[in-house]
């Protein structure tokens, strides 16, 4: 479990590559070796969801796998 938020008030952020025009998509920076921060592309105001690289990592894998259709 991540204890300490990192400072992202430098943080280079970036969009998916699968963006949607209708701006429904999110941005990550990947500037920390242990977790990636994500944040609403909408709304960069509110706090980033802050989660462990290796989740993220799966999370990727997962929807890669299965074009987006994640099962419920």
């Amino acid at each position: 479990m991540l204890t300490t938020e990192p400072d992202l008030s430098r943080a280079s952020w970036r969009k998916s590559t699968y963006s949607q025009s209708s701006g429904g998509c999110v941005e990550i920076t990947e500037e920390y070796p242990d977790r990636i921060p994500v944040r609403d592309s909408k709304a960069h105001d509110r706090i980033p969801v802050v989660v462990p690289r290796r989740a993220w990592t799966t999370f990727v894998t997962a929807v890669a796998a299965t074009d987006g259709r994640l099962p419920a």
